[in-house]
């Protein structure tokens, strides 16, 4: 599965962000605890079963990310809601419902990304069953 994953990244034109996918396929890799597989055009890490109370269902990774022509999105699964603080020393970013949007690496601050990945992934660990996919 990372080989899938590491031709995929190996295929972004743009230099840096190509190089940013590089160092997040690891940095996520190692946080998590997961190996990294394809999940469409995003890399994924884990895997859990979520049902929703209208009766939708399905599995998605446990966290994971994107490297998109304008941005990279880092997919925080349990939301934002209880990580404000950690945000407040990331640097430069944006977030949506579940993702966090950075243009560059060089924006933000790694150590304060790879806690927000562990911890968000240990919040998930505890609401889910998580596995490897």
């Amino acid at each position: 599965m990372k080989k899938q994953v590491l031709e995929f990244i190996s295929s972004i034109e743009n230099e840096r962000r190509r190089s940013d996918s590089e160092v997040l396929v690891d940095l996520i890799e190692e946080e998590s605890g997961y190996q990294p597989y394809m999940h469409g055009s995003m890399i994924g890490y884990g895997k859990y079963h979520y049902k929703y109370e209208s009766g939708r269902e399905g599995d998605i990774f446990v966290t994971g990310f994107s490297p998109r022509k304008q941005n990279l999105a880092v997919y925080i699964m349990p939301g934002f809601s209880s990580y404000e603080k950690m945000l407040k020393s990331l640097g430069k970013h944006k977030v949506g419902k579940s993702c966090l949007y950075i243009n560059k690496l060089a924006d933000i601050d790694l150590t304060v990304l790879r806690k927000l990945v562990k911890i968000s992934v240990k919040d998930m660990q505890k609401k889910y069953h998580c596995k490897n996919a």
